[in-house]
């Protein structure tokens, strides 16, 4: 899976929107109240360092059992550390993925979510930096037309 597009994060004012009370059912349908109960911003839930943070949009399959689909936009916190297991924007020798980041001991190795895809381990010649920590996953639901 590779990065086609990075965007910056644009400080603006609020936008809030309703949040509704009661739960939509995902299962049998029920009543409908139309009742609001608040307005929340979705800035203020998925941005938690806006100077920090960043979004790309995806490309590929690599890490489709990881729920990230080609086309996905991605919300990346760059101040966080990865831990094992983090999904990461890194570049390797200059080309941007998005992989599942392994370190065991010194070995570090990014990691598809795809068994079609092969890992990359990282050795002494290879050229990487993670950019960033995967922190939000935006993906639209496809309609058919």
């Amino acid at each position: 899976m590779v990065v086609t597009e990075i965007y910056s994060l644009m400080s603006g004012p609020a936008c809030p929107i309703p949040l509704f009370f009661d739960p939509v059912e995902a299962g049998f349908p029920s009543p409908a109240d139309d009742y609001v109960d608040c307005t929340i911003d979705l800035n203020e839930h998925l941005i938690k360092n806006p100077p920090a943070t960043f979004m790309v949009r995806v490309r590929g399959n690599s890490m489709v059992d990881a729920g990230i689909q080609s086309g996905d936009l991605l919300i990346v916190d760059k101040s966080l550390d990865p831990r094992n297991g983090d999904i990461v924007i890194a570049a390797v020798d200059g080309q941007f993925t998005v992989k599942r980041y392994r370190r065991t001991g010194t070995e570090l190795r990014l990691v598809a979510e795809n068994p079609k895809q092969a890992q990359i381990v990282i050795g002494t010649e290879t050229n990487v930096e993670i950019w960033g920590v995967v922190i939000h996953v935006i993906h639209s639901p496809r309609r058919s037309r």
